[in-house]
């Protein structure tokens, strides 16, 4: 594993959005900022499990652990081969829900492997383009406000200041997903409003009920 280690809530807080984990250690006693308010404001913001690790046993603490988003809940002292094997578990669920294959048009997103082909040919997408194109695809179909994606994409940054940024992305977002010039694209504009990827042709294989779950 690479490590990213940050030294408190408020620092995660911050750099959440740049370092896009896989998943989430989060010791509970944090000094300077409620260690639930952050497991919520990750889980708005990271689709990454996130492990609790706290220095006590409370019921009460674990239930509004794992009520507020944490995938598990851990107290010390606890031994690292538990610590990894809980990791790898929580890994392997992630990985579960995430082997889905969007298609629509010409264009094809594995999920799980972080794969986009425009016409069977690989596209080469920034770090920014592609969780753009995901947040499209879990949400197909419906409208993704420029408010809403904004805040997907980069948290609590000046909505003024990222709206130009936001458009620069999806321009050359589908300036990247164009292969057939006759086609129509398959990110439509909703004047005024936002965007929303478009479903005619879809081919998504949803997960039933049983096997749905909910990125150190």
């Amino acid at each position: 594993y690479a490590l990213h280690h940050v030294r408190s809530g408020q620092e995660a807080v911050r750099r959440i959005q740049s370092l896009r984990p896989d998943l989430i250690l989060l010791y509970l006693g944090l000094a300077e900022i409620d260690g639930q308010e952050v497991i919520k404001y990750l889980r708005e913001r990271a689709i990454a499990p996130i492990i609790v690790i706290a220095v006590r046993h409370e019921e009460s603490l674990k239930l509004s652990s794992l009520n507020s988003g944490a995938h598990d809940y851990l107290t010390e002292p606890l031994s690292l081969p538990e610590l990894l094997a809980r990791m790898r578990a929580a890994l392997r669920s992630v990985s579960a829900t995430q082997d889905e294959v969007f298609r629509v048009s010409d264009l094809r997103v594995d999920l799980g492997r972080r794969k986009v082909l425009v016409g069977g040919i690989p596209v080469r997408l920034t770090a920014t383009e592609y969780d753009l194109l995901k947040v499209l695809i879990h949400n197909a179909g419906n409208v993704r406000t420029h408010r809403q994606l904004i805040h997907d994409l980069w948290g609590g940054t000046q909505y003024q200041d990222a709206v130009h940024l936001l458009r620069v992305t999806l321009s050359h977002l589908r300036s990247k997903l164009r292969h057939d010039s006759m086609q129509p694209h398959c990110i439509v504009t909703e004047p005024g409003v936002g965007y929303r990827m478009r479903t005619e042709g879809t081919a998504y294989p949803r997960k039933t009920p049983e096997k749905a779950r909910q990125h150190a």
